[in-house]
């Protein structure tokens, strides 16, 4: 294989495909409002697309619709829009989005949005219970919750052979079963169990797949940037999660990070420091709040969001196809449990990641919209530099507003963290 067929094939496919993929599905779901066809809508932590996917119901993530309002820059629109009509400026800039879109017929940058004809939810945000309120009074649809136990403290996980896991498993698996109930009733279509080992299997190869990519960015120079690389891959993890196109999405990818990593090709940025990022990203500036880190060499080579936004699979988990709707209950209640922990028990995963990623800082994001993302942020940021030697940025923004976004403040906050950066630097090279 020569290098231009190298450079055309294989550097950089998973970016091209992500992005076509991504207008593929959108695409999709602008055929399905035209047709006034059935869809769910679904959130990207537990969004039950393996179920959903059975009876062939598309999958509607309207925290992606809300964001892409943010990165082409209409946000603002949107957000007026929903606050004229008499929602807070407090609560969460995706919601108010969503509203404005229902307000608006579905209008949306990326093509037309269908209307719900169910909402499948979990308990991981607490947003997610009050958002879908919204669409059962708007649209009359029934609304599914299902209560994923939690984590009861910090270290208490259990797993696997354990009493109480066995508990909760059963007790998720109950739900799913109603679920499936509830989605025969809404579509006049039976159950099929084969069609969902189908899934399962592609959503294992999907799984499997997001678990190396994100294990092999470990390598020096980093093989892609978790905010804006990262960010594509996990729009396709959510949209098509147990499809055909997903699973050899993954596959491909694996092999792209997998040719990078033996050839030493790393991202576009000649990287001197390497950065974790803890929170949503900055989306009303988003190519701009990147820059600022990569000017200064900052590459991010992991981050929680890639952790709690791909709904806790970046774990890897194989369902067994052999006992498919225990093993989902399984899956999903370690992988929607591994997305609040994301959240709420980050510290520790956090000071690991540190020493496995070779990782010179920290930044955290906390957000306006957000409070259940960034509440805590501050004591964990205080745990984690308690642990280890690292230098942190703590800088604050949104998601979606940009009447809150500052970029000659975040600007100069980020200068510093580089200039503090580059005088460790010298410091442990005189050291050295």
């Amino acid at each position: 294989m020569t290098k231009t067929q190298t450079e055309d094939g294989i550097v950089g496919r998973g970016n091209r495909d992500g992005a076509r993929m991504f207008r593929e599905w959108f695409n999709g779901l602008n055929t399905v409002a035209e047709q006034n066809g059935q869809a769910a809508y679904v959130f990207v932590m537990g969004s039950m697309a393996e179920v959903l996917r059975t009876f062939d119901l598309p999958t509607v993530f309207p925290e992606i619709n809300s964001l892409q309002t943010a990165v082409r820059r209409v946000a603002h629109e949107y957000l007026d829009e929903a606050e004229d009509y008499g929602y807070s400026p407090d609560i969460c800039g995706y919601v108010k989005a969503d509203v404005a879109i229902q307000l608006r017929n579905g209008q949306h940058p990326m093509g037309q949005i269908p209307k719900p004809t169910i909402a499948v939810l979990t308990n991981a945000c607490n947003t997610y219970i009050k958002w879908a309120e919204i669409w059962e009074r708007m649209y009359g649809i029934p609304v599914f919750t299902l209560d994923v136990p939690g984590t009861r403290a910090a270290g208490t996980q259990t797993w696997a052979g354990d009493a109480g896991f066995a508990n909760d498993r059963r007790y998720v698996e109950v739900q799913l079963k109603e679920l499936i109930s509830l989605c025969e009733e809404v579509t006049g279509v039976k159950f099929d169990i084969d069609r969902l080992r189908e899934v399962l299997g592609y959503a294992n190869d999907m799984n499997w797949g997001w678990k190396q990519v994100l294990d092999l960015n470990r390598s020096r120079p980093s093989l892609f940037n978790a905010l804006t690389d990262g960010t594509v891959y996990l729009g396709v993890s959510n949209g098509f999660k147990g499809t055909a196109a997903g699973s050899q999405f993954f596959q491909e990818l694996v092999q792209e990070m997998e040719y990078k990593a033996e050839h030493g090709i790393g991202t576009l940025v000649d990287e001197k420091y390497r950065l974790i990022f803890v929170g949503v990203p900055c989306y009303p500036i988003f190519r701009r709040f990147n820059e600022m880190f990569t000017e200064w060499g900052g590459t991010f080579v992991n981050s929680t969001y890639l952790w709690f936004a791909s709904g806790g699979t970046n774990r890897g988990f194989e369902y067994d196809l052999n006992r498919p709707l225990e093993s989902l209950a399984e899956g999903i209640l370690i992988s929607v449990r591994d997305a609040m922990d994301s959240m709420f028990y980050q510290d520790q995963i956090l000071a690991d990641m540190i020493d496995e990623f070779h990782v010179d800082g920290i930044v955290y994001h906390p957000i306006k919209s957000c409070r259940t993302v960034s509440t805590g942020l501050a004591d964990n940021r205080r745990s984690v530099m308690a642990s280890r030697d690292i230098a942190t940025l703590f800088i604050e923004s949104d998601m979606m507003d940009r009447r809150v976004v500052s970029e000659a403040q975040l600007k100069n906050r980020i200068d510093a963290f580089f200039e503090g950066l580059a005088v460790r630097k010298q410091k442990e090279m005189a050291g050295g």
